[in-house]
């Protein structure tokens, strides 16, 4: 096997403790069972309820060297990846602060608002495009300067914003909005110049023809923005010498440190055989997988059930084989969830301790 260095993140493949037994209902994963049980432990973040980013994007910053240790305070919450994103989506970032802008679907419940997963909108690439073009006068109107590399991914900058700081998207899905949405750092107070932004693309997007024509089709109204990520692009250096993902943060890091990167392979055979084509296989390569991300924050554990199993099937069987038969030296694991995050490391070695028993349910966060 060229690559003999592999390290998997997988963001929210750890629901809390207190939904695992329907979680694990009917999970079948024996490869993944064997090699959690004989791993070595790494470092456990255990995170917190009221954090504004997530411990995946949290981790790959500090493995990059955009953040500190997890375990200091000023590193706790931050993941300032927006001008990283907007690297991997071709935009140039300079030296000037960006944040990252996405068209959402803000859902009205019974007493608040509830933002819902923007993955879930189901928004074609015309009708976002359409929808930034009616935004994107507006907004410089207001000395705003914003570039769209993608239909639906934004990026504004302006000194207005100041220290904003906002909430990953993925992390305020679901929830009451209001403790979530942008404030100034330190004062937590709301931006009088965000939310100025923010309310002129909501009018110009009520009653629009491409919300009408969803409305017509039983979809969510693309009816307002979020902001999240904010920051300015500092020098960062690898610990990996390949990185796979699909994920716009974790490319545009591989990017800004000047290491081979791309898109995730589907299965593990799909790895392997695109890594013996290329040169220079020394070092680790990062995958980044994520089928969970929608069924976790929908709560849809059967169908987060049936993505461990093809997990399972496509890569923890067949990296555990490599393993076994020694063409894969190390398989470094970081399993995450909506809070915390672990870090396990198995070699061919680890897999003769029989002695240890550890089980997948033991990692899951409180």
């Amino acid at each position: 096997m060229p690559v003999d260095r592999l390290h998997l993140l997988i963001p929210f493949a750890l629901p809390s403790a207190a939904v695992a037994s329907t979680a694990l209902s009917g999970l079948n994963t024996p490869a993944l069972d064997k090699l959690i049980a004989r791993a070595s432990a790494g470092e456990t973040v255990i995170g917190e309820d009221f954090q504004r980013t997530l411990p995946h994007e949290r981790w790959v910053a500090q493995q990059f060297g955009v953040t500190g240790a997890a375990n200091t305070s000023a590193a706790a919450d931050e993941a300032p990846l927006a001008p990283y994103m907007l690297l991997a989506d071709g935009g140039t970032p300079g030296d000037t602060a960006w944040a990252c802008v996405q068209p959402v679907h803000v859902r009205i419940a019974h007493d608040h608002l509830v933002l819902i997963d923007p993955a879930a909108l189901d928004l074609a690439d015309a009708d976002a495009a359409t929808l930034y073009a009616a935004a994107k006068p507006l907004i410089e109107e207001l000395g705003v300067r914003v570039v769209a590399p993608t239909p639906y991914r934004w990026y504004l900058a302006s000194d207005t914003f100041g220290m904003l700081t906002g909430a990953s998207p993925l992390r305020a899905s679901g929830r009451n909005i209001e403790i979530w949405l942008p404030h100034e750092a330190g004062s937590g107070k709301r931006s009088r110049a965000w939310m100025k932004v923010q309310n002129e693309v909501q009018m110009a997007w009520h009653e629009h023809p491409v919300n009408e024509a969803r409305e017509a089709h039983g979809l969510p109204a693309v009816n307002s923005i979020w902001l999240h990520a904010q920051g300015t692009m500092r020098p960062v250096q690898s610990p990996f010498a390949r990185v796979r993902s699909d994920a716009a943060a974790t490319r545009g890091l591989a990017l800004a440190a000047g290491v081979d990167a791309g898109t995730a392979p589907s299965t593990f055979a799909a790895f392997t055989a695109s890594a013996s084509g290329s040169t220079g296989t020394s070092g680790t390569t990062l995958v980044e997988l994520d089928p969970f991300s929608a069924p976790f924050i929908e709560q849809d554990w059967g169908r987060w059930n049936a993505a461990f199993a093809d997990l399972e099937r496509d890569w923890f069987a067949p990296a555990l084989a490599a393993l076994q038969a020694g063409e894969l030296r190390t398989l470094g694991l970081t399993l995450c969830g909506d809070t915390g995050s672990v870090d396990l490391t198995i070699t061919r070695g680890d897999l003769r301790k029989l002695w240890r028993r550890r089980v997948l349910a033991s990692l899951f966060i409180e």
